[in-house]
Protein backbone atom coordinates (compact mmCIF):
# COMPACT_ATOMS: atom_id res chain seq x y z
CA UNK A 1 0.00 0.00 0.00
CA UNK A 2 1.13 3.71 -0.88
CA UNK A 3 3.05 6.12 1.90
CA UNK A 4 0.37 8.64 3.09
CA UNK A 5 1.64 12.21 2.34
CA UNK A 6 -0.11 15.19 3.82
CA UNK A 7 0.13 18.54 1.74
CA UNK A 8 -0.55 21.98 3.73
CA UNK A 9 -0.62 24.79 1.11
CA UNK A 10 -3.20 27.99 1.29
CA UNK A 11 -3.67 27.30 -2.43
CA UNK A 12 -5.15 24.86 -4.04
CA UNK A 13 -3.93 25.23 -7.34
CA UNK A 14 -0.59 24.02 -5.50
CA UNK A 15 -2.80 21.01 -4.13
CA UNK A 16 -4.07 19.62 -6.98
CA UNK A 17 -0.80 19.69 -8.10
CA UNK A 18 1.06 18.20 -5.84
CA UNK A 19 -1.25 15.61 -5.39
CA UNK A 20 -1.82 14.93 -8.69
CA UNK A 21 2.41 14.09 -9.51
CA UNK A 22 2.75 11.93 -6.09
CA UNK A 23 -0.49 9.73 -6.64
CA UNK A 24 0.41 9.10 -10.56
CA UNK A 25 4.09 7.79 -9.03
CA UNK A 26 1.48 5.63 -6.10
CA UNK A 27 2.21 7.78 -3.57
CA UNK A 28 -1.33 8.57 -1.20
CA UNK A 29 -2.23 11.99 -0.09
CA UNK A 30 -4.13 14.14 1.85
CA UNK A 31 -4.64 17.71 2.18
CA UNK A 32 -5.01 20.55 4.15
CA UNK A 33 -5.02 24.51 3.13
CA UNK A 34 -4.61 25.93 6.89
CA UNK A 35 -2.67 25.19 10.09
CA UNK A 36 -5.76 23.74 12.18
CA UNK A 37 -6.55 21.76 8.90
CA UNK A 38 -3.22 20.16 9.22
CA UNK A 39 -3.30 19.41 12.66
CA UNK A 40 -7.17 17.87 12.58
CA UNK A 41 -4.88 16.01 9.80
CA UNK A 42 -2.39 14.92 11.84
CA UNK A 43 -4.76 13.75 15.00
CA UNK A 44 -7.04 11.81 12.44
CA UNK A 45 -3.44 9.60 11.14
CA UNK A 46 -0.12 9.89 11.99
CA UNK A 47 1.05 10.58 7.45
CA UNK A 48 4.23 9.09 6.59
CA UNK A 49 5.43 12.53 5.48
CA UNK A 50 4.12 15.69 5.35
CA UNK A 51 5.05 18.88 2.52
CA UNK A 52 4.56 22.35 4.11
CA UNK A 53 4.37 25.62 3.20
CA UNK A 54 5.87 28.11 4.92
CA UNK A 55 3.96 31.01 4.12
CA UNK A 56 0.63 29.69 4.73
CA UNK A 57 -1.50 32.90 4.28
CA UNK A 58 -5.16 33.61 6.05
CA UNK A 59 -4.19 30.70 8.58
CA UNK A 60 -3.92 30.63 12.71
CA UNK A 61 0.07 29.81 12.19
CA UNK A 62 2.46 30.36 9.63
CA UNK A 63 4.44 27.35 8.14
CA UNK A 64 7.35 28.20 11.17
CA UNK A 65 4.86 27.58 13.97
CA UNK A 66 3.02 24.86 12.33
CA UNK A 67 6.26 23.04 12.06
CA UNK A 68 7.10 23.19 15.51
CA UNK A 69 3.50 22.52 16.91
CA UNK A 70 3.84 19.13 14.73
CA UNK A 71 7.96 18.48 15.95
CA UNK A 72 5.90 18.89 19.22
CA UNK A 73 3.73 16.22 18.81
CA UNK A 74 5.74 13.57 16.83
CA UNK A 75 9.49 14.65 16.35
CA UNK A 76 9.89 11.65 14.01
CA UNK A 77 7.76 12.65 11.49
CA UNK A 78 9.72 13.75 7.75
CA UNK A 79 8.54 17.36 6.75
CA UNK A 80 9.83 19.16 3.59
CA UNK A 81 9.02 22.72 3.14
CA UNK A 82 7.53 24.41 0.16
CA UNK A 83 9.49 28.47 -0.20
CA UNK A 84 8.77 30.70 -2.66
CA UNK A 85 11.58 33.15 -4.52
CA UNK A 86 11.12 35.62 -1.29
CA UNK A 87 11.41 33.53 1.41
CA UNK A 88 14.80 30.73 1.16
CA UNK A 89 16.03 32.42 4.44
CA UNK A 90 12.66 31.09 5.96
CA UNK A 91 12.82 27.90 4.26
CA UNK A 92 16.73 27.34 6.06
CA UNK A 93 15.45 28.50 9.31
CA UNK A 94 13.10 25.63 8.70
CA UNK A 95 15.72 23.72 8.50
CA UNK A 96 17.25 24.32 11.19
CA UNK A 97 13.79 23.79 13.09
CA UNK A 98 13.95 20.18 12.02
CA UNK A 99 12.62 20.04 8.36
CA UNK A 100 14.56 17.38 5.93
CA UNK A 101 14.51 19.11 3.27
CA UNK A 102 12.94 22.12 1.05
CA UNK A 103 11.74 22.63 -2.58
CA UNK A 104 11.34 26.16 -4.49
CA UNK A 105 8.47 27.17 -5.94
CA UNK A 106 7.93 26.36 -8.89
CA UNK A 107 9.41 23.15 -9.05
CA UNK A 108 9.85 20.40 -11.43
CA UNK A 109 8.07 17.18 -10.42
CA UNK A 110 11.37 15.17 -11.03
CA UNK A 111 12.88 17.13 -8.25
CA UNK A 112 9.64 16.99 -5.80
CA UNK A 113 9.44 13.18 -6.44
CA UNK A 114 13.50 12.78 -5.71
CA UNK A 115 13.05 14.40 -2.43
CA UNK A 116 9.52 12.86 -1.12
CA UNK A 117 11.68 9.34 -1.85
CA UNK A 118 15.02 10.54 -0.05
CA UNK A 119 12.81 12.04 3.28
CA UNK A 120 11.06 8.44 3.24
CA UNK A 121 13.69 6.30 2.77
CA UNK A 122 14.11 6.71 6.37
CA UNK A 123 10.83 5.14 6.96
CA UNK A 124 10.65 2.78 5.19
CA UNK A 125 14.13 1.42 6.72
CA UNK A 126 12.82 1.63 9.96
CA UNK A 127 9.89 -0.03 8.73
CA UNK A 128 11.95 -2.93 7.22
CA UNK A 129 14.31 -3.17 10.24
CA UNK A 130 11.27 -3.47 12.61
CA UNK A 131 9.70 -5.93 10.58
CA UNK A 132 13.19 -7.99 10.74
CA UNK A 133 12.91 -7.47 14.27
CA UNK A 134 9.60 -9.16 14.54
CA UNK A 135 10.21 -11.94 11.98
CA UNK A 136 13.38 -13.43 14.28
CA UNK A 137 12.60 -16.81 15.16
CA UNK A 138 9.89 -16.95 12.24
CA UNK A 139 10.87 -18.76 9.21
CA UNK A 140 10.14 -17.28 5.49
CA UNK A 141 7.80 -20.23 4.77
CA UNK A 142 6.00 -23.14 5.86
CA UNK A 143 8.90 -25.67 5.21
CA UNK A 144 7.81 -29.42 4.28
CA UNK A 145 6.03 -31.30 1.27
CA UNK A 146 3.76 -32.90 3.11
CA UNK A 147 0.03 -32.87 0.77
CA UNK A 148 -1.55 -31.06 4.14
CA UNK A 149 1.26 -28.20 4.39
CA UNK A 150 0.70 -28.31 0.18
CA UNK A 151 -2.35 -27.30 0.84
CA UNK A 152 -2.25 -24.64 3.47
CA UNK A 153 0.53 -22.65 1.24
CA UNK A 154 -2.03 -23.01 -2.17
CA UNK A 155 -4.51 -21.70 -0.03
CA UNK A 156 -2.62 -19.09 1.31
CA UNK A 157 -1.39 -17.92 -2.33
CA UNK A 158 -4.81 -18.03 -3.70
CA UNK A 159 -6.13 -15.91 -0.82
CA UNK A 160 -3.24 -13.24 -0.90
CA UNK A 161 -4.36 -11.28 -3.55
CA UNK A 162 -7.74 -10.64 -2.16
CA UNK A 163 -8.64 -8.43 0.56
CA UNK A 164 -10.44 -11.72 2.28
CA UNK A 165 -9.79 -11.90 6.26
CA UNK A 166 -8.62 -15.43 7.45
CA UNK A 167 -8.93 -16.96 10.38
CA UNK A 168 -5.68 -19.87 10.93
CA UNK A 169 -6.14 -22.26 13.83
CA UNK A 170 -3.54 -25.33 14.83
CA UNK A 171 -2.18 -26.02 18.21
CA UNK A 172 0.34 -24.00 19.33
CA UNK A 173 3.83 -24.19 17.65
CA UNK A 174 2.76 -25.27 14.38
CA UNK A 175 3.50 -22.05 12.61
CA UNK A 176 0.20 -19.60 12.69
CA UNK A 177 2.38 -16.43 12.66
CA UNK A 178 4.69 -17.82 9.82
CA UNK A 179 1.92 -18.28 7.86
CA UNK A 180 0.38 -15.23 8.46
CA UNK A 181 3.61 -13.29 7.66
CA UNK A 182 3.21 -15.46 4.22
CA UNK A 183 0.17 -14.74 3.54
CA UNK A 184 1.23 -11.07 3.96
CA UNK A 185 4.60 -11.00 1.67
CA UNK A 186 2.42 -12.52 -1.60
CA UNK A 187 -0.32 -9.91 -0.59
CA UNK A 188 -0.11 -6.27 -2.69
CA UNK A 189 0.01 -5.35 1.16
CA UNK A 190 3.86 -6.56 1.40
CA UNK A 191 4.92 -2.98 1.50
CA UNK A 192 3.28 -1.71 4.31
CA UNK A 193 3.39 -2.70 7.82
CA UNK A 194 1.95 -6.02 9.32
CA UNK A 195 1.64 -5.64 12.62
CA UNK A 196 1.57 -8.56 15.39
CA UNK A 197 -0.51 -8.63 18.82
CA UNK A 198 -0.95 -11.48 20.88
CA UNK A 199 -3.96 -11.29 22.97
CA UNK A 200 -2.80 -13.57 25.84
CA UNK A 201 0.02 -10.75 26.51
CA UNK A 202 -2.15 -8.16 26.88
CA UNK A 203 -3.79 -7.39 29.87
CA UNK A 204 -7.46 -6.56 29.55
CA UNK A 205 -6.90 -2.80 30.84
CA UNK A 206 -3.82 -3.02 28.52
CA UNK A 207 -5.56 -4.60 25.45
CA UNK A 208 -7.76 -1.39 23.90
CA UNK A 209 -4.70 1.59 24.59
CA UNK A 210 -2.56 -0.99 22.52
CA UNK A 211 -4.90 -1.84 20.02
CA UNK A 212 -6.67 1.45 19.47
CA UNK A 213 -4.08 3.96 21.11
CA UNK A 214 -4.36 7.01 23.09
CA UNK A 215 -6.31 10.59 22.75
CA UNK A 216 -6.56 12.94 25.32
CA UNK A 217 -8.60 16.67 24.88
CA UNK A 218 -8.92 15.78 21.05
CA UNK A 219 -4.70 15.12 20.38
CA UNK A 220 -3.25 11.57 19.96
CA UNK A 221 -1.39 10.62 22.95
CA UNK A 222 -0.06 7.36 21.42
CA UNK A 223 -1.07 5.51 18.31
CA UNK A 224 -2.23 2.25 18.76
CA UNK A 225 -1.52 -0.95 16.22
CA UNK A 226 -4.32 -0.76 14.30
CA UNK A 227 -3.21 2.73 13.20
CA UNK A 228 0.63 1.13 12.86
CA UNK A 229 -0.83 -1.66 10.54
CA UNK A 230 -3.04 0.60 8.18
CA UNK A 231 -2.55 0.26 4.56
CA UNK A 232 -0.97 -3.36 5.85
CA UNK A 233 -1.88 -6.43 7.70
CA UNK A 234 -3.21 -6.90 11.26
CA UNK A 235 -2.51 -10.25 12.93
CA UNK A 236 -4.74 -10.97 15.64
CA UNK A 237 -2.76 -14.20 17.48
CA UNK A 238 -5.03 -16.09 19.91
CA UNK A 239 -7.80 -14.10 19.24
CA UNK A 240 -10.17 -15.86 21.97
CA UNK A 241 -8.34 -14.57 24.67
CA UNK A 242 -9.65 -11.09 23.20
CA UNK A 243 -11.58 -9.42 25.99
CA UNK A 244 -15.33 -9.62 25.50
CA UNK A 245 -15.26 -5.09 25.31
CA UNK A 246 -12.66 -5.22 22.63
CA UNK A 247 -14.37 -7.81 20.53
CA UNK A 248 -17.55 -5.84 20.01
CA UNK A 249 -15.31 -2.65 19.09
CA UNK A 250 -13.58 -4.77 16.78
CA UNK A 251 -16.30 -5.88 15.46
CA UNK A 252 -17.32 -2.22 14.52
CA UNK A 253 -13.77 -2.16 12.61
CA UNK A 254 -14.18 -5.00 10.97
CA UNK A 255 -17.67 -3.60 9.38
CA UNK A 256 -16.85 0.11 8.52
CA UNK A 257 -13.09 -0.02 8.97
CA UNK A 258 -13.07 2.81 11.84
CA UNK A 259 -12.32 3.33 15.44
CA UNK A 260 -12.34 5.54 18.58
CA UNK A 261 -9.04 6.08 20.43
CA UNK A 262 -9.02 5.51 24.24
CA UNK A 263 -10.62 8.95 25.26
CA UNK A 264 -11.86 10.35 22.50
CA UNK A 265 -14.85 9.96 20.22
CA UNK A 266 -13.52 10.60 16.83
CA UNK A 267 -13.93 8.02 14.32
CA UNK A 268 -10.37 6.88 12.81
CA UNK A 269 -10.37 5.26 9.44
CA UNK A 270 -7.99 3.00 8.29
CA UNK A 271 -7.40 0.38 5.98
CA UNK A 272 -6.71 -3.02 7.24
CA UNK A 273 -6.46 -6.57 6.46
CA UNK A 274 -7.08 -8.71 9.54
CA UNK A 275 -5.86 -12.43 9.94
CA UNK A 276 -6.78 -13.97 13.32
CA UNK A 277 -5.25 -16.93 14.94
CA UNK A 278 -6.33 -19.13 17.71
CA UNK A 279 -5.35 -22.61 19.23
CA UNK A 280 -8.66 -22.77 21.05
CA UNK A 281 -11.95 -24.21 19.91
CA UNK A 282 -13.38 -20.87 19.08
CA UNK A 283 -17.10 -22.77 18.58
CA UNK A 284 -16.53 -24.14 22.30
CA UNK A 285 -15.59 -20.44 23.68
CA UNK A 286 -19.14 -19.63 21.38
CA UNK A 287 -20.91 -22.10 23.57
CA UNK A 288 -19.70 -20.96 27.19
CA UNK A 289 -20.38 -17.18 25.97
CA UNK A 290 -16.60 -16.02 26.14
CA UNK A 291 -16.55 -15.23 21.96
CA UNK A 292 -18.66 -13.79 20.03
CA UNK A 293 -20.07 -15.77 17.27
CA UNK A 294 -21.04 -12.55 15.09
CA UNK A 295 -17.24 -11.56 15.20
CA UNK A 296 -16.37 -15.49 14.53
CA UNK A 297 -18.32 -15.18 11.24
CA UNK A 298 -16.50 -11.87 10.23
CA UNK A 299 -13.02 -13.38 10.67
CA UNK A 300 -13.70 -16.82 10.24
CA UNK A 301 -14.04 -16.06 6.14
CA UNK A 302 -11.37 -18.38 4.97
CA UNK A 303 -10.26 -20.56 7.29
CA UNK A 304 -7.27 -22.70 7.66
CA UNK A 305 -6.06 -25.17 9.74
CA UNK A 306 -2.50 -26.53 9.98
CA UNK A 307 -2.22 -29.41 11.27
CA UNK A 308 0.23 -31.07 14.27
CA UNK A 309 3.47 -31.78 13.20
CA UNK A 310 3.09 -35.55 14.36
CA UNK A 311 0.60 -36.32 11.39
CA UNK A 312 2.69 -34.73 9.06
CA UNK A 313 5.87 -36.12 9.74
CA UNK A 314 7.31 -36.43 6.43
CA UNK A 315 7.88 -32.78 6.41
CA UNK A 316 10.27 -33.45 9.36
CA UNK A 317 13.61 -33.94 7.21
CA UNK A 318 13.28 -30.35 5.34
CA UNK A 319 12.20 -28.66 8.72
CA UNK A 320 15.33 -30.37 11.00
CA UNK A 321 17.42 -29.89 7.71
CA UNK A 322 16.50 -26.06 7.33
CA UNK A 323 16.56 -25.31 10.92
CA UNK A 324 20.18 -27.00 10.96
CA UNK A 325 21.39 -25.10 8.49
CA UNK A 326 19.98 -21.94 9.92
CA UNK A 327 21.50 -22.52 13.27
CA UNK A 328 24.63 -23.59 11.54
CA UNK A 329 24.74 -20.22 10.13
CA UNK A 330 24.27 -18.30 12.98
CA UNK A 331 27.09 -19.97 14.45
CA UNK A 332 29.57 -19.67 11.32
CA UNK A 333 29.79 -23.18 10.92
CA UNK A 334 28.91 -25.67 7.95
CA UNK A 335 25.73 -27.35 7.96
CA UNK A 336 25.63 -30.31 9.83
CA UNK A 337 24.37 -33.89 8.20
CA UNK A 338 21.69 -35.58 10.22
CA UNK A 339 22.64 -39.29 10.46
CA UNK A 340 19.69 -41.75 9.59
CA UNK A 341 19.39 -42.66 13.05
CA UNK A 342 19.25 -39.30 14.17
CA UNK A 343 16.54 -38.51 11.66
CA UNK A 344 14.33 -41.74 12.63
CA UNK A 345 14.71 -40.87 15.77
CA UNK A 346 13.34 -37.19 15.45
CA UNK A 347 10.63 -38.65 12.80
CA UNK A 348 9.53 -40.88 15.81
CA UNK A 349 8.60 -38.69 18.45
CA UNK A 350 5.12 -36.96 19.11
CA UNK A 351 6.47 -33.76 19.15
CA UNK A 352 3.67 -32.19 21.52
CA UNK A 353 5.19 -28.57 21.05
CA UNK A 354 5.50 -29.19 17.13
CA UNK A 355 7.49 -26.89 14.90
CA UNK A 356 8.69 -24.71 17.61
CA UNK A 357 9.68 -27.89 19.59
CA UNK A 358 12.10 -29.06 16.65
CA UNK A 359 13.58 -26.26 15.92
CA UNK A 360 14.51 -26.12 19.51
CA UNK A 361 15.51 -29.39 19.70
CA UNK A 362 18.06 -28.32 17.10
CA UNK A 363 19.55 -25.47 18.04
CA UNK A 364 20.27 -26.80 21.47
CA UNK A 365 21.73 -30.05 19.83
CA UNK A 366 23.90 -28.05 17.71
CA UNK A 367 25.03 -25.78 20.64
CA UNK A 368 25.59 -28.39 22.84
CA UNK A 369 27.58 -30.70 20.64
CA UNK A 370 31.28 -31.81 21.06
CA UNK A 371 33.62 -29.55 18.82
CA UNK A 372 34.96 -32.94 17.56
CA UNK A 373 31.13 -34.23 16.11
CA UNK A 374 29.92 -30.89 14.82
CA UNK A 375 29.56 -31.65 11.81
CA UNK A 376 26.93 -34.87 11.89
CA UNK A 377 24.26 -35.20 14.45
CA UNK A 378 23.74 -38.39 15.34
CA UNK A 379 20.98 -40.02 17.65
CA UNK A 380 23.08 -40.34 20.59
CA UNK A 381 23.45 -36.39 20.55
CA UNK A 382 19.82 -35.86 20.32
CA UNK A 383 18.01 -34.73 24.19
CA UNK A 384 16.56 -37.78 26.12
CA UNK A 385 12.81 -36.87 25.34
CA UNK A 386 13.70 -37.71 21.32
CA UNK A 387 15.79 -40.81 22.11
CA UNK A 388 13.59 -42.34 24.62
CA UNK A 389 11.11 -42.47 22.37
CA UNK A 390 12.92 -44.32 19.69
CA UNK A 391 13.88 -46.54 21.98
CA UNK A 392 10.71 -47.20 22.69
CA UNK A 393 8.34 -47.16 25.91
CA UNK A 394 7.69 -51.09 26.28
CA UNK A 395 10.86 -52.71 26.14
CA UNK A 396 14.57 -51.97 26.69
CA UNK A 397 17.85 -54.21 26.30
CA UNK A 398 18.20 -54.99 29.89
CA UNK A 399 14.47 -56.10 29.74
CA UNK A 400 14.69 -58.10 26.89
CA UNK A 401 17.84 -60.41 28.29
CA UNK A 402 15.76 -62.74 30.26
CA UNK A 403 13.64 -63.27 27.76
CA UNK A 404 13.81 -66.55 25.10
CA UNK A 405 15.61 -65.91 21.56
CA UNK A 406 11.73 -65.86 20.10
CA UNK A 407 9.78 -63.98 22.41
CA UNK A 408 12.99 -60.89 22.45
CA UNK A 409 12.69 -61.16 18.47
CA UNK A 410 9.44 -60.84 18.11
CA UNK A 411 9.22 -57.98 20.84
CA UNK A 412 12.32 -56.17 18.88
CA UNK A 413 10.23 -56.55 15.73
CA UNK A 414 7.34 -55.47 17.22
CA UNK A 415 8.99 -51.93 19.02
CA UNK A 416 10.91 -51.72 15.39
CA UNK A 417 7.95 -51.46 13.27
CA UNK A 418 6.02 -49.46 15.57
CA UNK A 419 8.52 -47.21 15.22
CA UNK A 420 8.82 -46.84 11.66
CA UNK A 421 5.17 -46.88 11.13
CA UNK A 422 4.73 -44.34 13.09
CA UNK A 423 7.74 -42.62 11.34
CA UNK A 424 5.67 -42.99 8.36
CA UNK A 425 2.72 -41.54 9.63
CA UNK A 426 0.75 -45.12 9.32
CA UNK A 427 1.95 -45.11 4.90
CA UNK A 428 2.19 -49.07 4.58
CA UNK A 429 4.23 -48.87 1.56
CA UNK A 430 6.62 -45.67 2.50
CA UNK A 431 7.72 -48.24 5.39
CA UNK A 432 7.98 -51.35 3.49
CA UNK A 433 9.99 -49.64 0.85
CA UNK A 434 12.18 -47.78 4.17
CA UNK A 435 12.61 -51.83 5.80
CA UNK A 436 13.16 -53.58 2.66
CA UNK A 437 9.85 -55.27 2.52
CA UNK A 438 7.19 -56.13 -0.06
CA UNK A 439 3.80 -54.28 0.81
CA UNK A 440 1.46 -57.57 1.42
CA UNK A 441 4.56 -59.32 3.03
CA UNK A 442 4.61 -56.06 5.80
CA UNK A 443 1.23 -56.66 6.30
CA UNK A 444 1.43 -60.08 6.85
CA UNK A 445 4.26 -59.25 9.75
CA UNK A 446 1.79 -56.79 11.16
CA UNK A 447 -0.98 -58.96 11.72
CA UNK A 448 1.48 -61.82 13.18
CA UNK A 449 3.06 -59.52 15.74
CA UNK A 450 -0.78 -57.90 16.46
CA UNK A 451 -0.28 -54.53 15.27
CA UNK A 452 -2.82 -52.72 13.89
CA UNK A 453 -3.25 -49.39 11.98
CA UNK A 454 -5.45 -46.65 12.41
CA UNK A 455 -6.54 -44.11 10.12
CA UNK A 456 -4.13 -41.59 11.10
CA UNK A 457 -1.78 -43.17 11.06
CA UNK A 458 -1.23 -44.54 15.17
CA UNK A 459 -0.13 -48.08 16.40
CA UNK A 460 -3.44 -49.84 18.22
CA UNK A 461 -1.99 -50.81 21.40
CA UNK A 462 0.54 -47.88 21.87
CA UNK A 463 -1.39 -45.85 24.52
CA UNK A 464 -4.23 -43.98 23.26
CA UNK A 465 -7.22 -46.44 22.90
Amino acid sequence: MALDILIVDDEQDIRDLVSGVLEDDGYGTRTAATADDALAALDERLPSLILLDVWLRGSSMDGIELLKAIKGRDPQIPIIVFSGHGNIDTAVAAIAQGAVDFIEKPFEAEKLLHLVAKATETERLRAENASLRARVGHADELTGSSAAINTVRATLKKVAGTGSRMLITGPAGVGKEVAARLLHSWSPRAESSFVSVSAARLSPERFDEELFGIEQDGKLIQAGMLERAHGGTLFLDEVADMPLTTQGKILRVLTDQSFARVGGDRHIRVDVRFVSATARDLSAEIAEGRFREDLFYRLNVVPVEIPPLASRREDIPDLANHYAARFASEHRIAPPYISDDAMAALQACEWPGNVRQLRNIIERTIILAPSNRIHTIEADMLPSEITNTYEGTEHNVTSLMGAPLREAREAFEREYLAVQIKRFSGNISKTAAFVGMERSALHRKLKLLGISVRKNGSIAGDGDE
